[in-house]
């Protein structure tokens, strides 16, 4: 392995692993879950990401063939971390937030994920859920 790919595999794990690192103190110290969200889909997933690619070259500038492995992971990787952000956020904005709460759209319509309760919401206008709900 050549020192130019062993210096772009050390760099690439280097700045993995600060993002791995900014990912895991944002999900300990930010203050709410809307927040929180942000640290482990966003900078972790680059941190894993990373250190996928690093492991990627490795294989290709030191056994001389490429790893779909590594390539695979990181595709179920970032298709997977902002659908599992979505669904996190949207289960939080059914049990904290009413549609009077948030802000305008700006397009004619609500938000799309009260549409499919009956009322535009699951909350009463106090903010407590409706019977039998908790």
């Amino acid at each position: 392995m050549t020192f130019l790919a062993e210096a772009v595999v050390a760099g690439l794990l280097v700045v993995a692993g600060v993002f791995g690192l900014v990912g895991s103190y944002g999900l300990v110290k930010l203050p709410d879950l809307m927040t929180r969200l942000h640290a482990p889909t966003k900078a972790t997933t680059l941190g894993v990401g990373g250190v996928l690619v690093a492991s990627m070259l490795h294989v290709a500038t030191a056994e001389g063939r490429v790893s779909f492995h590594e390539l695979l992971v990181t595709l179920f990787l970032f298709l997977t971390a902002p659908i599992t952000a979505n669904y996190i956020a949207k289960a939080w904005l059914h049990g904290h937030a009413r549609p009077a709460d948030l802000p305008p759209t700006a397009t004619g319509a609500g938000w799309a994920t009260f549409a499919a309760t009956a009322g535009g919401g699951s909350r009463d206008e106090e903010g407590a859920p409706p019977a039998g709900e908790g």
